[in-house]
Formats: C-alpha cells, sequence, structure tokens
C-alpha cells in the first residue's frame, strides 16, 4: 500500500444535531477522538482534523495535526480540499472520513484504502446501497480538482466522481476482505449520525467484544482501554502499561471488535 495519510472532517454545521457532531460524548470521550484514533492506527502518515475557521476542538489524539478550513459554509466539498491540499506534498493518499462514525472499524479503512489501484484517483464505497463519499480514499492530487469545482459553484461531492477515475466498492466488493466481514459484517462502518435519535442509538450500542490479557485471557466489553481495564479490576496509572498492536496506548484510545489489550504493571 502507498503511503496514506488520514483526514477527518469537523467542521459541518451540525443542522439536525443541534449541536457539534465533533464534540459529542463518545464513552468518555468524544466522536473526534475516536475518528482521528481509528484512522492513525491505519494509515503510516499524518492524521489531519480539517475545522471550520475559528472552531474550538475537543482533545485530539497525540500527534494529530488541524487544518483550519479557509472558507466557512461551503460544506464537505471545502473541507476535503483543505485536507488534501495540505497532505499533497506528505502524502500519495488518504483515507477521508467525517467525525460522525462511531462503528468505524480499522479493517474497513484498510479495505478502502486498498482499493487504490495504479489508475484509480477515489475508492468510492457504495455501501448498503449509498455512495460514501466521506467514508473513501482520495488521491491527495485530487485537491486541485475538488478546489476547482468549488471555484466553479459545483460544491456537492458527487461531482469529483464525473472528472476523475474511481473504483467504486459495493458490499460484496468491500466484504471480500476476510477481516472485514469476520468484524464489521454489516457494515456499521459507514452508519452517521444527524440527529439526537441517531446519537441515542448509537451511544446506547453494547461496546465492543475484545479481548485482555494481563495473568491470563478475559473476554470483556469495552469502548476504551481504560473501561478494559476496569472491567478486569485495574485503575489506568502509571504503575498500568497497555500495548495494543504491539504499541503502548492510553485509557482513551477507542476499541473495535476483535481486539486484544495487554496490560502489565510496572
Amino acid at each position: 500500500m502507498e503511503s496514506a495519510a488520514g483526514v477527518v472532517l469537523a467542521g459541518g454545521r451540525s443542522t439536525r444535531m443541534g449541536a457539534a457532531k465533533a464534540e459529542l460524548e463518545w464513552h468518555g470521550s468524544t466522536l473526534l477522538y475516536r475518528a482521528a484514533a481509528v484512522v492513525g492506527r491505519v494509515v503510516d502518515g499524518p492524521v489531519l482534523v480539517v475545522a471550520a475557521p475559528g472552531q474550538a476542538l475537543p482533545e485530539l489524539p497525540a500527534g494529530v495535526e488541524v487544518v483550519e478550513d479557509p472558507v466557512e459554509g461551503l460544506g464537505p466539498m471545502q473541507g476535503l480540499a483543505a485536507g488534501l491540499a495540505a497532505l499533497r506534498d506528505r502524502a500519495e493518499v488518504a483515507f477521508v472520513c467525517s467525525t460522525d462514525l462511531p462503528f468505524l472499524h480499522p479493517a474497513y479503512v484498510r479495505r478502502v484504502l486498498r482499493g487504490l489501484t495504479a489508475d484509480a484517483e477515489v475508492v468510492l464505497p457504495v455501501a448498503h446501497g449509498f455512495r460514501q463519499p466521506l467514508a473513501a480514499a482520495y488521491r491527495t492530487r485530487v485537491a486541485g480538482l475538488v478546489a476547482g469545482l468549488l471555484a466553479r459553484g459545483r460544491d456537492r461531492p458527487g461531482m469529483i466522481f464525473e472528472h476523475c477515475v474511481v473504483t467504486r466498492l459495493d458490499d460484496a466488493a468491500l466484504l471480500d476482505d476476510t477481516a472485514l466481514a469476520s468484524y464489521d459484517p454489516e457494515l456499521a462502518s459507514v452508519v452517521n449520525v444527524n440527529t439526537p435519535e441517531d446519537y441515542r442509538t448509537a451511544r446506547d450500542r453494547e461496546p465492543p467484544e475484545v479481548t485482555v490479557r494481563r495473568t491470563g485471557t478475559d473476554i470483556v466489553r469495552a469502548a476504551t482501554v481504560g473501561h478494559a481495564a476496569a472491567a478486569v479490576g485495574l485503575t489506568m496509572d502509571r504503575h498500568v502499561v497497555a500495548t495494543l498492536d504491539g504499541r503502548r496506548v492510553t485509557g482513551d484510545e477507542p476499541l473495535v471488535v476483535g481486539d486484544t489489550i495487554t496490560f502489565r504493571l510496572t
């Protein structure tokens, strides 16, 4: 896979939600924190959060950068243009998503990025029968095309796909990936939350089932590393070291189905 970065769009107006989605609580953290952290688990380049002009953001995972959208009110196309332009000299491709995907799984991000063949400029999932331009992969060079469309008043994401080479992935194509089929067979990765009811329904779902290794092995339900620690009687402090996928993580690290967390005491 080519060098890949991540872009999380945080500057939407959230009109139907009635509150900034980026700041919505998610199991002790926020939706924005979770999205940025999940994308960061997959990409080997930087993760950028694109914010509206003057937008205050909640805490972000370590190392995540913020880019300010220079123009307010032009929707996700402007955020996409800003994010891709900021990455153009640093990564060849980027996974781009909105902040309101509470069940985004790393396996989905990997599958979409894997679809960026030499000829493709965009990998556009068509999941559940709907195009998913804000859970898709783009070559960063598409930034100029997007900016040009915006300059002509063409501000709907679908217009991008009329002017570049697009690989479309339907449900079957997405689920031909063994890991994605195992961990997210319903493609909940593309489920977003647009209204308070959507948010409550999503928030009420059971946390993912994960494996905890300490002195033995336990299967628990936990949304974060801190919650997994609590489930086996630990408190995340300086004496507890947690690792996930071979790297040390904090208690705020979001968890997904299939994760294995190892705890040791120092």
